[in-house]
């Protein structure tokens, strides 16, 4: 299982880092599993952009507050950025999983992250 924590107040792009385990206040965020990623690979050129799937769940003071499926693509990206600023109160400009895979190479499950960008 991979556990991220989001801190609310510092720069306009956050990377979400790995945490040992979920700080007892705060909101946090945990990409619990990541069980499609069809994105077009880093060196290749795609007609179709391709698209995430994970489960990612909110945490407020260690309890469980939703867990919830996303599908990160072009089509929906409006959708998953207005389920993120349900928790966080910064508007959101992106929100994506990384990192993108390349040429002929497989990603570590552990080596995914959620990288979110805020509007100024």
């Amino acid at each position: 299982m991979l556990f991220f924590s989001f801190s609310l107040f510092s720069q306009n792009f956050e990377k979400i880092t790995t945490k040992k385990c979920i700080p007892k206040k705060g909101m946090y965020l945990k990409l619990k599993s990541v069980f499609n990623d069809s994105r077009c690979p880093q060196g290749v050129e795609c007609i179709w952009a391709g698209e995430v799937s994970a489960i990612v769940e909110i945490y407020k003071d260690k309890k469980l507050v939703e867990e919830k499926t996303l599908t990160f693509n072009s089509k929906n990206r409006e959708e998953n950025n207005k389920w993120f600023e349900n928790y966080f109160p910064k508007k959101i400009k992106m929100v994506s999983v990384m990192p993108i895979r390349k040429d002929g190479e497989q990603v570590n499950l552990k080596k995914y992250f959620i990288n979110v960008v805020f509007s100024d």
